[in-house]
């Protein structure tokens, strides 16, 4: 196998799969940890959030690289594809801002309290953003790619008497 072709796979392998634990990690959180401890195990939460800390920040460490590299090599697909390098770019702003409200959400500052304080609220926001992240990737991924342009009529130029 090609050395380039088994990288790419790698590299989406490992994109698509930390989505999976990611959200589906943070779905878990808010739709069952949430709602079980209803803040009456402080503690509890404390501990949970701290080890789901390690996950969160090795994926989106992980979402980064293998992002980074499987758009790098999307871009001679898409060139001059308008509508792909929009979707994708918006999917990329939402992500930073999940990966924001994620880490915000495992962290400790007292900047980012008021989402801990309100975390059932704002891991739905999570939640919900990285359902719409997975929707956009997944079109972008399956639609069509558009007609190349139609290279332009070549001009005849008459010729000098030298």
């Amino acid at each position: 196998m090609d050395a380039d072709l088994l990288t790419a796979i790698i590299s989406r392998w490992i994109h698509v799969g930390t989505a999976i634990v990611l959200v589906g990690g943070t779905t878990f959180l808010r739709f069952v940890v949430h709602p079980s401890l209803q803040e009456s195990d402080t503690e509890l939460m404390g501990r949970i959030r701290a080890r789901w800390k390690k996950v969160v920040h090795a994926g989106i460490g992980l979402f980064l690289l293998s992002g980074i590299y499987n758009y790098w090599k999307a871009i001679p697909l898409h060139k001059g594809d308008g509508l792909y390098h929009a979707i994708v770019g918006t999917k990329i702003i939402l992500a930073l801002v999940v990966f924001f409200f994620a880490s915000a959400l495992v962290g400790r500052s007292a900047g980012t309290q008021k989402f801990r304080d309100q975390a059932p609220k704002w891991t739905l926001i999570v939640v919900v953003l990285s359902f719409v992240i997975v929707a956009m990737s997944g079109f972008v991924k399956v639609r069509p790619l558009p007609a190349p342009p139609a290279a332009p009529e070549q001009i005849s130029l008459p010729s000098g008497g030298n």
